[in-house]
């Protein structure tokens, strides 16, 4: 079984990067549902904290969630099996797209199927947030509400809040660890 891993890795990031329009923050609920739910090769939270180093490392976030997913699964062999699952049918779309888009770009029924795919794009960026959201508790979500507000209105840099949140994490963390020693 373990020889099968890398191509069920490549199958399932694929199958992702096929039917997805939107962009990382859209194929994040696929992923869940895939790796999560259905393959159960990592546990819920072990996907969030993997997304959350995806979020923070530079590059693509499903490019860097399939890394993470897929070295955690197999290894090496895995990442780049999942990488590949996820780069290769964007990579088609696009080539072909770019290939043959010049002819048709001004069609009116170009223009209408791509109208018609807004809202399910802004639906599938929405479902991780609401999913993501269902673990956090009620001062979790108020942070991210005074962050969101602080990013949006004020036009503080979201580079500087998720400075402000490691620190405040690690200094949690260390005063956990600490009062855990204590009692």
């Amino acid at each position: 079984m373990k020889y099968y891993k890398p191509f069920q890795l490549f199958w399932s990031f694929f199958k992702i990067g096929v039917f997805t329009f939107g962009g990382g923050y859209a194929m994040i609920a696929l992923i869940e549902k895939e790796v999560v739910g259905r393959r159960q090769w990592v546990e819920q939270k072990e996907f969030l904290d993997l997304l959350t180093l995806a979020q923070t490392s530079p590059g693509p976030l499903a490019l860097n969630t399939a890394v993470f997913v897929g070295y955690k699964v197999d290894g090496y062999r895995g990442g780049l099996s999942s990488v590949l699952g996820v780069v290769v049918p964007s990579f088609t779309i696009i080539l072909t797209i770019a290939l043959f888009f010049s002819a048709f770009r001004h069609n009116h029924v170009v223009e209408a199927v791509f109208m018609g795919m807004r809202p399910a794009v802004v639906a599938l960026v929405l479902a991780p947030i609401f999913g993501l959201a269902k673990g956090l508790r009620a001062w979790q979500l108020a942070c991210a509400a005074v962050a969101l507000a602080v990013t949006w209105y004020v036009g503080f840099s979201p580079v500087w809040l998720i400075v402000v949140g490691a620190i405040g994490g690690l200094s949690y963390a260390y005063y956990a660890k600490k009062k855990g020693k204590e009692s």
